[in-house]
């Protein structure tokens, strides 16, 4: 990571805009973005959230509470599920970033978290889907045949005020069925 010193990253960034460049102290950093490299030069107090919503495009990591409670931001950083709201956007420097859109198979099918989640309805109005997608995507990384109260340890990080969590425990109960059965151990992802 490179620390220069100037008043703007060059980007037009929003932050750069509101004159907020943490006086006057921009970065350079690099990493890998679903699998992607990424090059950006930022100002010291942009979040992960904002950097990948407004200089990435990825749109399905969600921006709601904005001080790591709901875990709609929810990414994963190096195979962590970490709340991007929370997390400076230096601290990525040199990591591997994934988001939900990384979940997306070459052939344009679901894959199994996914799959599972739409199979047994692990959604309602889908605000917090793509942060359970990737705390699930996480879990299964870690562990391919969680039980019912690692699941329950797991999610508890994500608020939903749609679906009463059943369905979601059910979802990704169905999503380490079907992981298993396809023998991919999370190597879809």
């Amino acid at each position: 990571m490179t620390v220069q010193n100037s008043t703007e990253c060059g980007s037009g960034c929003q932050n750069c805009a509101d004159g907020n460049t943490a006086n006057g102290r921009s970065v350079e950093i690099e990493f890998t973005l679903n699998g992607e490299s990424q090059q950006h030069v930022i100002p010291t107090n942009v979040t992960l959230l904002d950097l990948l919503r407004d200089r990435c495009g990825k749109r399905g990591v969600r921006s709601s509470c904005e001080r790591s409670v709901c875990g709609a931001c929810t990414v994963l950083i190096d195979d962590v599920p970490v709340a991007s709201c929370a997390t400076f956007a230096f601290d990525v420097d040199g990591s591997k970033v994934e988001t939900v859109e990384s979940l997306e198979m070459s052939d344009g099918t679901l894959n199994p978290v996914q799959e599972a989640f739409r199979q047994c309805g692990g959604y309602q109005c889908g605000f917090c889907t793509s942060g359970m997608l990737m705390l699930t995507t996480g879990l299964l990384r870690e562990n391919p045949a969680p039980e019912r109260i690692e699941i329950r340890d797991w999610i508890s990080s994500n608020t939903c005020r749609c679906t009463g969590y059943e369905m979601i425990m059910e979802s990704v109960e169905r999503a380490a069925e079907l992981t298993r059965e396809a023998g991919t151990e999370g190597a879809w992802a």
